[in-house]
């Protein structure tokens, strides 16, 4: 059997694989704060006997696009946009702390501060904010967040903790969609670090580049399978050669 099909299985692949990603990012081209993911491939040649005419296609590292997303006017005193390259700390859903973009903030019934999907906001001190009942939240500039009961004077109740990644310590996506470092470790919470109120960061996903990507990995995973259905066809008149009665 030629070995042409390995090489034309791994193109395969690649392609089924770069369609998965890019149907991923269209999917959430509405989701706030969502970075698209990005898939990197590479050509490897193959060694052996012979010269090195073929090549398997091999996943490099991917990771994602840090541009940030349009940003949408709410008017929302709990909407709120982390400004340069900073972002929210939460705490996932195992514990850990994590990071995301999506600003949209709510209070739950037990009185946490929560992101709209349920995960606490995280202090610059590293733990959840508790929020009195029936008070009004306000949230400054520099992530300080107040509140105000009846007739009473505003308390405040901490900041928010904006982290700011660094070349060295890169964040990466988690399958729960959120960011963590590449080191497993907490970010420093960033003084520097501002956000913006009554608004929100939308996906930074471009719905038709994403599409005419998707074009592409679609016909390059066509030609995979056609050349699949050349070494099949290939091999079958070998065979039938070979079966002619001398």
């Amino acid at each position: 059997m030629d070995r042409l099909i390995y090489t034309a299985m791994s193109g395969a692949s690649a392609a089924a694989q770069r369609q998965s990603v890019l149907a991923n990012n269209l999917a959430n081209a509405s989701t706030q704060g969502f970075r698209a993911e990005l898939s990197t491939f590479r050509a490897v040649p193959l060694r052996g006997d012979g010269a090195s005419t073929r090549v398997f296609a091999m996943e490099a590292t991917s990771g994602h696009d840090d541009k940030p997303g349009a940003i949408q006017r709410t008017g929302r005193a709990l909407d709120m946009v982390a400004q340069g390259r900073s972002w929210f700390a939460v705490q996932g859903l195992d514990g850990t702390e994590a990071y995301t973009r999506a600003g949209a903030l709510q209070v739950s019934p037990e009185g946490t501060l929560m992101t709209s999907s349920g995960l606490p906001l995280l202090s610059d001190g590293g733990a959840p904010i508790d929020v009195p009942p029936g008070s009004t939240l306000s949230v400054g500039s520099d992530g300080t967040v107040s509140a105000k009961t009846g007739d009473q004077p505003s308390s405040t109740l901490g900041r928010l903790k904006l982290a700011t990644p660094t070349a060295d310590d890169p964040l990466r996506r988690g399958e729960d969609g959120l960011f963590r470092t590449a080191s497993q470790e907490p970010l420093p919470s960033d003084a520097t670090a501002r956000v913006e109120t009554g608004a929100l960061e939308g996906s930074n996903v471009n719905p038709i580049e994403t599409m005419v990507g998707m074009i592409a990995a679609a016909r390059q995973f066509d030609s995979q399978l056609r050349l699949l259905q050349s070494a099949q066809d290939s091999d079958k008149s070998a065979a039938q050669l070979l079966n002619v009665q001398g």
